[in-house]
């Protein structure tokens, strides 16, 4: 069987593929992507933020095939030495002091949650988050999600959650009372349409928790390890939070997830509270120690931010040369959306696709961009010059 009929014959139909509407991708090289018939694409989904430093990076398709030659997987019941030492990278790069290994950002997120409430002593429960925000798809994150539409139909959802409205710090100040034990938001709102944080709101979150005793936790997971050009969204504004979760692009194409949290928060997670048993796993922690390495040494991230204003330039001059046609750019780093004023997102990505690049379409109006930070100014420029061929045919 081919496999578009092995694909909807054996496997759960939640990602809407479709037998001639759906790539069937074979390789994928750096920046580029080849499918089954051998045609290159720039990859600008990337995974969608996880292959931050495209695809099979030479240093950690060394560390995975190193580390799996030695030890593939034991029980968190016991020490690996690649889990420590990334645990000590991650604390010693970051605000931070312990951390929580997991498998993605949802078990990222979900642990959050749970050290959150169980700091509290089961004083505090409640968790506000932000409207058109995304944490996950387990039944809690998804809760937290401030998005209706992935929550209909998975009622009655846990209690316990509020969304207040991005970038407004009033609508939070107005739902904090002396049950809410954290305010979690996304520095950099990914799945929402990339939507950024303004400096007096995330200083005002923080000053908010203070002064409330919640506990401010960043969900960084599409937007940390580097993707904004510094290594966390948050070094922006000088803001650091209680507790933080990261998670796509550490493992290089591998899943991962962690949680980080300040050690007096971190104490309340005594053994058997929480865990994982593929958290940590040493290959996954070797690619991600690798990443690190790369994103870590100078003047690497220098140069993702040099590069990410030329995109967001090029970007904001598309949008000028099509008023009628472009809302608005925005974005952080190689962070970038493109708003349309008509509902002609998904015609643009597959105009993109035919054209070789490989973008992506948030609702009726948003394109999304997600380069690998390794992406070089040539790939940017023949990325962009694809967009404005694909702008120049929408009606």
């Amino acid at each position: 069987m081919l496999v578009d009929e092995l694909d909807a014959k054996f496997i759960i139909n939640t990602y809407g593929r479709r037998k001639g509407h759906t790539l069937f991708l074979v390789k994928g090289e750096g920046v580029h992507v080849w499918d089954d018939e051998g045609r290159r694409y720039i990859d600008f989904v990337g995974g969608l933020a996880v292959n931050i430093l495209g695809h099979c990076h030479p240093a950690v398709v060394e560390a995975v095939c190193s580390q799996v030659r030695e030890l593939s997987h034991v029980s968190n019941l016991y020490y690996t030495r690649p889990q420590a030492e990334l645990a000590r990278v991650l604390v010693e790069n970051s605000a931070c002091d312990q951390v929580f290994f997991a498998n993605s950002g949802a078990e990222a997120n979900e642990a959050a949650i749970k050290l959150a409430r169980i700091y509290h002593r089961g004083g505090r429960y409640r968790i506000i988050t932000a409207g058109n925000s995304f944490h996950g798809r387990t039944l809690a994150t998804v809760t937290a999600t401030g998005q209706e539409k992935y929550q209909r139909g998975f009622a009655p959802l846990p209690e316990g959650f509020l969304h207040a409205r991005f970038n407004d710090l009033a609508s939070f100040e107005e739902l904090v009372d002396d049950e809410t034990a954290a305010i979690m938001v996304e520095p950099v709102q990914g799945e929402g349409g990339i939507y950024v944080a303004e400096e007096a709101f995330i200083r005002g979150l923080r000053e908010l928790c203070d002064r409330s005793g919640a506990l401010l936790i960043f969900d960084e997971v599409q937007c940390g390890m580097g993707r904004t050009g510094k290594l966390w969204a948050y070094e922006h504004w000088g803001v650091e939070p209680d507790l933080f979760t990261v998670a796509k692009g550490l493992g290089g194409g591998l899943p991962i997830g962690v949680m980080l949290a300040r050690s007096e928060v971190a104490r309340a997670f005594q053994p058997g509270n929480h865990a994982s048993t593929f958290g940590g796993n040493p290959v996954v922690c070797r690619a991600a120690q690798a990443v690190l390495k790369i994103i870590l040494e100078k003047p690497f991230l220098d140069e993702v931010w040099r590069k990410s204003e030329l995109f967001m330039s090029g970007l904001q001059s598309l949008a000028a040369a099509f008023p009628g046609l472009v809302e608005e750019t925005r974005g952080l780093g190689m962070m970038a959306a493109m708003e349309l004023q008509k509902p002609l997102a998904a015609e643009a990505q597959e105009s993109c696709l035919e054209k070789g690049l490989l973008v992506n379409a948030i609702g009726e109006r948003i394109l999304r961009f997600l380069p690998p930070l390794t992406a070089a100014e040539a790939d940017l420029e023949e990325a962009l010059a694809i967009i404005r061929e694909t702008l120049a045919a929408l009606p």
